[in-house]
């Protein structure tokens, strides 16, 4: 008779803690899917596991890319459950109201059904913009990119509206349940062969048939510049960021993962530009048009700030942090372009070279971002990759790939191609280490400060 409400008992402790393990997968899972870095996932899951009354030292977690185990171990059972990973899709504004949620529910001593209703309330919420403004927002960001690189604005519009077509057809068939890097392969094909298109716009035969007001509007001095930034809406900024952020934690398998996400969709980006040169029989654009800009700090600051916003978009970053994102893109490229641009290049600043000021740049963002995360309540991450990602060199990593590709034995081709390479890895690299300063360096300040938050 002892044995039996024993039982009883048991049976219903088992229930509760397979319940409160499965809340605790789909938390993990929401950021793993949203591409949070495996850092931060790890710390919201057991700062959850701290609501939710699982003990530190009992609680094992494991995270894969498309998977999640978690294991609670204590003297009378051992509990394990999987969670799959499979909608990958960036969600800032996501991965800032879990934040929110897992501290709140703490200090409110929230019930598990009450946390449950505002996760699955989170994890129904729309998207924060509808396609045609994610694709505008993407379109507007490779001009951005277009008038980093030296163009002006005519040509910048050219870029914006080849874009903003190539990324809403790579929308629309990713609707269609069609492979992904295929899909990225058609977008840069058709944006590539738009911007092409464009450049005949401003030729003296397409010109000398439209009225002179007409010309003074469309005619553009850099009419190959779009094809340098038109696909750079796919270059994938945020993986690469968080490969780097989570291989500088040790977190090699994720961050292997995350690679080998990135390098397919940089090779399937470079075919479908590959494809679209043949198509149209040019290829200077690639291998001999300078990237060097030479306009004014104010439309840097212009572009950097429409940069930030529109990857911002895709971003799913909430309306009222567009403005605090666009002034942190202002700061990193134009401290960027100070330190890297110099009397070498006909430009006003330090001339130490792209390497040296992206790293100053992201720097300079990230230390900011520390205090302004207490002024907006976001996540770091949430300000400083949004702000950086106008830096990344989507240009160099598709030449150096495309360098590869087209490789016919001339002398200083490999050169090329692996210079191209060794470049955009080390300034991704060293864009990286600036936005993770607060884990490099402030981690050991800042973590005993949140335990003790925690405990209280």
């Amino acid at each position: 008779m002892i044995s039996k409400p024993l039982q009883l008992h048991n049976k219903c402790e088992d229930a509760n803690v397979i319940r409160r393990m499965k809340v605790l997968l789909k938390v993990g899972c929401k950021l793993m899917e949203s591409s949070a870095d495996t850092q931060r996932i790890l710390r919201n899951m057991k700062r959850t596991a701290a609501f939710l009354g699982f003990k530190e030292e009992n609680l094992q977690i494991y995270a894969d890319y498309n998977l999640l185990m978690v294991n609670y171990s204590d003297d009378r059972c051992s509990y394990t459950k999987f969670q799959r990973c499979s909608n990958h899709a960036i969600d800032m504004a996501g991965i800032s109201a879990i934040s929110k949620l897992s501290w709140r529910a703490i200090a409110n001593d929230y019930t598990l059904d009450q946390f449950e209703e505002e996760f699955d309330e989170i994890c129904a919420r729309p998207r924060v913009y509808k396609p045609w403004q994610v694709a505008l927002g993407g379109g507007l960001a490779c001009g951005g990119f277009c008038i980093q690189f030296g163009c002006d604005w005519p040509a910048f519009f050219y870029a914006s509206i080849a874009a903003i077509l190539g990324f809403r057809l790579r929308m629309y068939l990713n609707t269609l349940g069609s492979n992904g890097y295929a899909n990225i392969a058609i977008a840069a094909f058709v944006s590539t062969l738009l911007a092409w298109l464009s450049a005949y716009i401003s030729t003296p035969m397409i010109e000398g048939s439209l009225p002179t007001w007409l010309v003074a509007l469309l005619h553009t001095d850099t009419p190959w510049h779009p094809l340098l930034a038109c696909a750079l809406f796919i270059v994938p900024g945020v993986p690469l960021i968080n490969f780097v952020s989570d291989m500088l934690d040790s977190h090699f398998t994720m961050g292997l993962n995350r690679a080998l996400n990135t390098l397919l969709m940089v090779a399937a980006m470079s075919f479908g530009i590959v494809m679209a040169i043949k198509v149209c029989g040019i290829d200077n654009f690639v291998k001999d048009l300078s990237m060097v800009p030479h306009n004014n700090y104010l439309a840097y600051a212009t572009a950097a700030a429409i940069s930030a916003m529109g990857f911002s978009m895709i971003f799913n970053i909430p309306y009222r942090l567009l403005p605090v994102v666009a002034i942190g893109g202002i700061i990193a490229v134009c401290a960027r372009n100070y330190a890297n641009l110099g009397p070498s290049n006909h430009n006003i600043g330090l001339d130490l070279g792209l390497i040296a000021g992206s790293l100053i740049g992201s720097s300079l963002i990230s230390v900011v971002c520390i205090k302004a995360v207490h002024w907006f309540h976001v996540p770091h991450h949430v300000l400083s990759i949004p702000s950086v990602i106008p830096m990344v060199p989507g240009v160099l990593m598709y030449r150096a790939l495309f360098g590869l590709i087209e490789m016919q034995g001339v002398v200083g081709e490999l050169t090329d191609a692996f210079s191209n390479g060794v470049k955009a890895s080390i300034t991704i690299l060293c864009i990286a280490i600036g936005v993770a300063i607060p884990n490099i360096f402030a981690r050991q300040w800042i973590a005993p400060g949140r335990r003790r938050k925690l405990e209280r």
